[in-house]
C-alpha cells in the first residue's frame, strides 16, 4: 500500500495542484475500506465519499453538482464547499470544506464517469462482480435498506450500461484474503515496474 501511496504522490496534478484519484466500483465491492487505507498510506489524504454526493432523488444524476461545487475550484487551487447529503433525514447539511492538497480521493460509484476522467490523474477499479459486490452491500445493509438495495441496483446497472468505468481504469485492485492485488488496468500499463500485490502485512511484497 505504502509503495503505491508514493507512486501516486509522484503523479502530476490533475486538477489545479491536486492528484485527484479516482476509486470506482460497484455497491458493497469494498472501496470506502480501501480508500480509507490507502488514504491513511498516503499521510491521511482527504478522501470525498460520493455518497455525500449523490441523494435519493439523485442516484447518478450529481456530475454538476459535483463539478460546480468540488472540481472547479479545486481546479482553480482554492478550497471546495460541498453540502453532504444526510440520507436519514433526506436532505442537505450544512456545507463542508475541502481544502486542495497533494492527493485528493474520490471514492463512490461513478467516480470514473466520463465528465471526471479529465480531473483524474489515476482510476482505481474494485474488481468484484457485481452480483458479489451487491450481496455483500445487502448483508452489510440488512433489512432495513432492503427497499433502497431494489431500487439501487436497476439504477446502478442503467449507469454503468451507459456510462462505464473499468474500461478506462489505469489500475483493477482485487480484495485477497491477507490485503490487495493491484494489476494493470484496461488503459495501463502504468510504470513498467508496478508491483502486483499490496497488502496491510508488512512482511509481503507491497
Amino acid at each position: 500500500m505504502h509503495d503505491l501511496a508514493q507512486r501516486l504522490r509522484r503523479l502530476p496534478p490533475s486538477c489545479g495542484p491536486v492528484r485527484l484519484i479516482g476509486v470506482d466500483g460497484h455497491a458493497g465491492s469494498g472501496k470506502s475500506t480501501f480508500a480509507g487505507r490507502l488514504a491513511a498510506a498516503l499521510g491521511d489524504a482527504p478522501v470525498l465519499h460520493l455518497d455525500d454526493i449523490a441523494s435519493h432523488d439523485e442516484l447518478f444524476d450529481w456530475t454538476g453538482r459535483l463539478l460546480d461545487q468540488v472540481i472547479e475550484p479545486l481546479r482553480h487551487g482554492g478550497t471546495a464547499h460541498y453540502a453532504p447529503y444526510d440520507w436519514r433525514a433526506r436532505r442537505f447539511r450544512e456545507p463542508r470544506a475541502l481544502p486542495p492538497a497533494p492527493v485528493i480521493l474520490v471514492e463512490g460509484v461513478g467516480a470514473g464517469r466520463r465528465a471526471l476522467r479529465p480531473y483524474l490523474a489515476r482510476l482505481l477499479w474494485m474488481d468484484v462482480p457485481p452480483e458479489e459486490a451487491w450481496e455483500r452491500g445487502r448483508a452489510r445493509d440488512g433489512e432495513e435498506q432492503r427497499t433502497f438495495w431494489a431500487g439501487w441496483i436497476p439504477a446502478e446497472r442503467r449507469h454503468f450500461a451507459d456510462d462505464p468505468s473499468r474500461p478506462f481504469a489505469h489500475l483493477l485492485v482485487r480484495q485477497r484474503e491477507k490485503g490487495y492485488q493491484v494489476l494493470q488496468g484496461p488503459v495501463g500499463p502504468v510504470e513498467p515496474d508496478l508491483p502486483l500485490t499490496q497488502s496491510d502485512d508488512p512482511s509481503a511484497m507491497c
